[in-house]
């Protein structure tokens, strides 16, 4: 089963609903930017700079799509305003092809290994990281994968129990030691009753605090280390979740992530409760790190692989 296969009509349906909150603000201020003009002027031009950036797209990002469109629009000589949603859908789908996850699975089926493919989740608490892992988990299950969780999130005791909940609420084994176990213990005897039970996927959940980065680093790296004496290639995936719905500071989560430790798929959570999709394009064009999943309601099929050309058809629809 490829990706898009996972886009059926309701799957459709339901991006669309979850993006509505997004789209009706961004096209509501784009409307108003664009009304009594017929052509893409400067003024035009400054009016999306200032909706894409309220969009929390980023002033980078929307800088370089500013700089994109004026390059057309100096091309083309002339451009009709009725063409500016054609060219933004172009160009916001240029950047995010820009950032391709090639050397990750695709979606939730996937051909057998010879070893599992292991994910290790990082995040703040609070953005839906034990939550987003519990869905991971149905998901690939429901594909008919064999999944193991580690609860190496050992500094709360709550995020070892929630996601043992959450284990049990799937039907997949939790591997945990308790509140104030080391770490890289856990994943190492995570990975090690994976690799006996011949599992497909394991996600290790792993602490979500900020305050000191250097402790941070050095855990994670810990944890990296322990687990390739058993499989030199783990983790494949360094998953980071981000909640969409604090705009840019999910971004400024994402730098701090990211000078803390090698991650390379995003996760962004809580699209279906906030106008700030826009951080989506945002975080994806910065790191140049791939969108992997967004998560756009309640249910466990609510988290959903992110497929760039139907979440900008969804956004401009």
């Amino acid at each position: 089963m490829g990706i898009f296969s996972f886009f059926s009509r309701d799957k459709k349906q339901d991006l669309e609903k979850g993006l509505e909150k997004t789209k009706t603000s961004f096209f509501g201020k784009l409307s108003k930017a664009i009304i009594g003009k017929s052509n893409v002027d400067d003024e035009v031009l400054d009016n999306l700079e200032e909706i894409l950036v309220t969009s929390d797209v980023g002033v980078e990002t929307t800088l370089k799509i500013i700089d994109r469109i004026q390059q057309r629009v100096s091309r083309d000589k002339y451009l009709g305003t009725s063409e500016l949603n054609r060219i933004l859908r172009e160009e916001i789908t240029a950047l995010l092809d820009e950032n391709n996850g090639d050397h990750l699975i695709t979606g939730f089926d996937f051909p057998k290994r010879e070893q599992p493919y292991v994910i290790m989740v990082v995040g703040v608490n609070g953005v839906g990281k034990t939550t987003t892992i519990g869905k991971l988990a149905y998901q690939f299950k429901q594909a008919g994968k064999n999944v193991v969780l580690g609860a190496a999130d050992t500094f709360r005791a709550a995020a070892v129990s929630q996601l043992e909940i959450w284990a049990e609420r799937v039907g997949v084994p939790c591997i945990s030691q308790g509140m104030g176990a080391d770490p890289a213990s856990v994943a190492f005897d995570t990975l090690k009753s994976a690799i006996a039970r011949n599992a497909d996927v394991v996600i290790i959940d792993t602490a979500g605090r900020l305050h000191n980065k250097v402790n941070l680093m050095n855990e994670l790296s810990k944890i990296r280390k322990v687990m390739q004496k058993l499989l030199p290639d783990a983790p494949n995936e360094i998953l980071l979740v981000l909640d969409a719905s604090t705009g840019q500071n999910a971004i400024e989560q994402a730098r701090q992530f990211t000078a803390a430790t090698d991650v390379n798929a995003l996760a962004l959570t809580k699209l279906d409760g906030t106008a700030k999709g826009g951080v989506v394009i945002g975080v994806s064009d910065q790191f140049k790190i791939p969108v992997k999943y967004i998560g756009i309601g309640e249910k466990m099929t609510d988290l959903q692989p992110f497929v760039k050309e139907e979440f900008v058809d969804s956004l401009f629809s």
